[in-house]
């Protein structure tokens, strides 16, 4: 059975930030964007090229590599060469604290 695992305190979160947890052996990125907070495990499907660095705009991820783009909601491939979706998990703010499900 999963765990909800802290983050980071909610103020530690600017608008556009990005914060990283490691669970297991999965390096997950925690986003903060417009919508809300989303969290994917931070490697590309496509080539297993780490996207700590990748840009962001709106709400979709762009692997520094060779240009794929995802969605930070759902994990969802938007573009070549990517056809596999990231890993999400869910987030959620508990008592001040920035937490996912890992």
């Amino acid at each position: 059975m999963a765990d909800w695992i802290d983050v980071a305190p909610l103020d530690e979160f600017s608008a556009n930030s990005r914060r990283f947890v490691d669970v297991g052996n999965a390096h997950i990125a925690v986003f903060k964007i417009d919508t809300g907070f989303y969290a994917i495990e931070s490697v590309c499907s496509h080539a297993m090229y780490e996207l700590d660095d990748a840009d962001v705009e709106g709400d979709e991820i762009t692997c520094p590599l060779h240009g794929a783009r995802f969605c930070l909601r759902t994990g969802e491939a938007l573009s070549a060469p990517a056809y596999e979706a990231l890993t999400t998990f869910p987030v959620r703010v508990e008592d001040g604290i920035v937490q996912i499900l890992g």
